[in-house]
């Protein structure tokens, strides 16, 4: 079955290797072992490999009670401020540097915390160092302390990340650009070396729900669509109502889903099976690529190559 094909429906399903969180399995000094893992993951037959970001934590980071199980994905408000947050895009520039063919998945860039042309640099010059294997999915994020920290406000981040894309629209297609806006402004800026391809880096967006400037940016310049969770069908009849709408078809959408585990308690690994179990109904729903975290099915550091490929062989008998 193909590997390789984005959005065949009919195609064995593509995984995602999630690499941050996994204190678990490692510290978050021990960075050369996300790259072995990453290096791990293409031999297996993953797809790609994702880092998420922070830039700093603030007390706000476990308002709503830690996690009881460390395996657990972090999420707004459950996490200790000392979670580790490596750099994303330095850490995937190692992974890119030690690898062929998996795609680099910058989940959660937050965007809002940097000037769109320093960050347009870094995007565009790993997704050139990687031939075009990076993924960029910009976000606004949630913590009210991490905003504070970096002096931005808060509840501006929406109407920044607009303009932040609308920028990065303009310095792929070439230069000279100019902007103005009300948080950017420049004119007659040169921009070399651009991204890989014309239209820049491949962009996924995402969220806990399908708002309307969520939906907007999706409509404008997504190529995935990666929510927080399942959506329900309203919201993909939504969605593809948009994306017709705008002359764009639903299909070409890469869709990206996940893997839930099932912790017997706060102190083990989730099997795998369970958490797999649902793959067949997401592919039916047109969902194509799928995420899932090391750490929360091993405590081996050493076992994730071998893991990688006991998720591919129970897929592939999931879906045969």
């Amino acid at each position: 079955m193909n590997r390789l094909g984005p959005y065949d429906d009919r195609m064995t399903p593509r995984f995602v290797l999630v690499l941050s969180e996994n204190w678990t399995l490692t510290t978050g000094r021990d960075l050369p072992t996300l790259v072995r893992w990453a290096r791990e993951a293409e031999d297996a037959g993953f797809d790609a490999v994702m880092v998420s970001e922070h830039v700093v934590l603030g007390p706000d980071a476990g308002a709503d009670g830690v996690m009881g199980n460390p395996r657990e994905y972090a999420l707004p408000g459950n996490q200790d401020p000392f979670t580790p947050w490596p750099g994303s895009l330095m850490l995937l520039g190692a992974i890119a540097s030690v690898t062929t063919r998996i795609r680099l998945a910058a989940a959660a860039i937050l965007a809002p915390l940097k000037h769109p042309l320093a960050l347009a640099r870094d995007i565009g010059t790993l997704d050139l160092l990687s031939e075009g294997r990076l993924v960029v999915q910009p976000t606004v994020s949630w913590s009210r302390d991490e905003y504070a920290a970096m002096q931005v406000p808060f509840n501006k981040r929406g109407a920044i990340l607009d303009e932040q894309l609308e920028i990065w629209d303009l310095l792929w297609r070439g230069s000279p650009v100019s902007y103005s806006g009300e948080h950017f402004s420049f004119e007659d800026v040169y921009f070399e070396p651009r991204a890989y391809r014309p239209d820049g880096p491949r962009m996924w967006f995402g969220g806990q729900h399908l708002h309307p400037r969520l939906l907007d940016r999706i409509v404008k310049y997504a190529h995935g669509f990666h929510p927080l969770g399942r959506p329900t069908p309203e919201e993909l009849e939504t969605l593809s109502a948009a994306m017709t709408a705008a002359g764009r078809d639903l299909a070409d959408l890469e869709r990206i889903g996940g893997c839930r585990p099932v912790f017997p308690d706060d102190d083990s690994v989730s099997p795998l099976e369970p958490a797999l179990e649902s793959i067949p109904e997401q592919v039916a729903q047109g969902f194509t690529t799928f995420c899932i975290k090391p750490s929360q099915f091993t405590d081996d550091p050493n076992g994730v190559g071998a893991f990688c490929r006991e998720v591919v062989k129970r897929t592939d008998a999931l879906m045969s």
